[in-house]
């Protein structure tokens, strides 16, 4: 069912209320590391302004627990929206109340006003336990708008139940319209082969959209930390590396099998005796496991290059997660080296947020890949259920 879009709203002298995701990494001495997620939101913030329409910005950031913590203020992140757009920022230090609700019914067209961490109200995270919340947020604006994808697996006050007050006038912004096409596009018309890597840490957290993509997909790439729990189901010693005590990656290979899937996991990988830089390492084949004392670290230089040759032939690549710990430089290679071969691919490379997506930033290679995907949780949500709560909660297109 389509969604109401920014561009369907009528926006002159209005206030738009407008849940972005401006959860951004900061740096030790509070300082902004990666300023990609305000920089997603500019086409939805243009578009207002140039519009005629007042603008109220609302983010959470971090994980501040329901009280104020100042460690998690969203002042950096207004003061960098006002250095990006060059026009002053109004600041509201509370996200409701009055200061709030009198800045907000004193705002004019083209102006913006930005709202303190939502997330310093327990009835952010928990809107049960306060109703008077959302109402509060409710009362700000005029119209609404969710340009926050990162957020919308979320059921938040902001995120899934402020749209209800805004009958027929919630509206996808621009970001979240694009993340929903993309993903959709992803399962729904995917141009073949259609390949997809899966690393990270936890199986447990991906059991789901591996099997929903089994379907779709003509060979599955599985590397990172959920690498070994794949490997111990085949019966190959891990030594100290993590893993999860769980049958869902016996399953998976059985499954893949089944659909005829080819399931590529690491025929090598650089191990460590201990999880740091500066570790004693060395490169193993999988066909002898990993000793005792030795933990996996990342995809060895044989996989990397069996995958790469596998992965020139695709003409739809989805990765998720990293194939190794490459915040270490010891253990990034492989991580690297596989996402170098997908820059350069003409394949279609959708990368599923997260800490894929830093990867990739990291390496200066973002703009030569399809999409980068602003949600890790929620687009893996939005493939495996093809639905979020945070989309919807808005409103239909007429007709819909």
């Amino acid at each position: 069912m389509e969604k109401l879009s920014l561009r369907d709203l009528s926006v002159k002298n209005k206030r738009v209320l407008m849940r972005v995701d401006f959860n951004v990494p900061l740096k030790d001495n509070g300082d902004i590391a990666d300023d990609s997620r305000i920089l997603a939101t500019l086409p939805s913030i243009h578009y207002v302004l140039d519009h005629g329409g007042a603008l109220i910005l609302m983010s959470h950031l971090g994980r501040p627990e329901g009280k104020v913590n100042k460690k998690y203020s969203l002042a950096p992140c207004k003061e960098r929206l006002e250095n990006i757009l060059q026009t002053p920022v109004l600041w509201s230090p509370d996200c409701i109340g009055p200061v709030a609700q009198k800045m907000a019914s004193n705002l004019k067209p083209g102006e913006i006003l930005f709202l303190e961490n939502l997330r310093f109200h327990e009835g952010e995270e928990n809107p049960e336990k306060d109703p008077s919340f959302v109402q509060s947020l409710a009362k700000l604006g005029d119209l609404y708008v969710n340009d926050a994808f990162g957020t919308a697996h979320r059921a938040h006050s902001s995120t899934a139940l402020l749209a209800s007050f805004f009958p027929g006038q919630a509206a996808a912004g621009f970001l979240m319209e694009q993340e929903i096409k993309v993903l959709s596009n992803l399962l729904k018309h995917p141009k073949k082969p259609f390949y997809a890597i899966i690393g990270g840490a936890k199986v447990s957290s991906k059991v789901g959209v591996i099997q929903h993509l089994l379907p779709h997909i003509d060979a599955l790439f599985i590397g990172g930390g959920m690498a070994y729990t794949f490997l111990k189901a085949q019966g190959i010693p891990i030594g100290n590396s993590p893993y999860e005590e769980t049958e869902s990656a016996a399953l998976i290979l059985q499954r893949a099998a089944e659909q005829n899937i080819p399931c590529h996991l690491p025929k090598d990988l650089i191990i460590a005796d201990a999880f740091k830089n500066e570790a004693q390492t060395k490169i193993i084949s999988i066909k002898k496991g990993i000793p005792k004392g030795w933990q996996g670290m990342g995809i060895g230089p044989k996989t990397v290059e069996t995958w790469s040759f596998l992965l020139k032939d695709a003409s739809t690549v989805f990765w998720n997660g990293p194939l190794g710990v490459f915040e270490m430089p010891k253990f990034a290679e492989g991580t690297f080296r596989v996402a170098t071969v997908l820059a350069r691919s003409s394949a279609t490379v959708v990368v599923g947020g997260g800490d894929s997506v830093a990867a990739v930033q990291q390496m200066g290679l973002g703009k030569q890949f399809a999409h980068l995907s602003t949600g890790g949780g929620a687009s893996l949500e939005f493939i495996e259920l093809g639905h979020l709560p945070g989309i919807d909660s808005l409103s239909n297109k007429p007709g819909e």
